[in-house]
């Protein structure tokens, strides 16, 4: 089974994943994609660890498609955040772009019991980008778009309110 949760910044798609996840039988495993780059990222990791504490997650650390294949088969998995991922495959040091990001949720999908992928919404801003955030955006975009094809069951949080867009009766395990 495979669940995508999508939503804007601070909507609450982090706070449903992990629920949505916790109500799962099974191993839970947290994998993590924002590399601690500065006091800034690593602020925000820990605001994660500290929300996610005492709900039985183990944490794995994953920046790129290609280290999924540390985690544990049969798991029920929390990939948080498919934007760190595609960035990290995009700019990073031996990233493969938005082909790796796309490998390594469908390594995930090979290996564990069910699969949540939480993923920013793009492109309802409105302003004008240009160059390498345009680009970001734009592999963002289309990696949203093959794994919502993908999914059985897609959830947009607005205001931490669900909008299931695929599969609703599956978003209420």
């Amino acid at each position: 089974m495979f669940t995508l949760v999508i939503g804007g910044a601070a909507s609450g798609k982090s706070e449903y994943a992990e629920n949505h996840v916790q109500k799962l039988p099974g191993s839970r495993i947290y994998v993590a994609t924002m590399q601690p780059f500065d006091a800034e990222c690593r602020a925000r990791i820990q605001r994660h660890r500290v929300q996610r504490a005492g709900k039985g997650f183990e944490t794995l650390e994953c920046y790129t498609g290609d280290a999924l294949s540390r985690v544990p088969a049969g798991a029920n998995v929390l990939l948080e955040c498919m934007s760190n991922l595609v960035a990290n495959e995009m700019y990073g040091p031996g990233g493969h772009g938005t082909p790796g990001a796309l490998r390594g949720a469908e390594r995930l999908l090979s290996r564990c019991r069910h699969l949540t992928i939480v993923t920013n919404e793009v492109f309802s801003g409105g302003a004008q980008y240009a160059g390498g955030t345009l680009s970001y955006l734009r592999g963002l975009a289309q990696v949203n778009r093959v794994l919502a094809a993908r999914a059985d069951a897609v959830a947009e949080i607005v205001c931490s309110r669900v909008n299931p867009l695929k599969g609703g009766d599956l978003l209420c395990l």
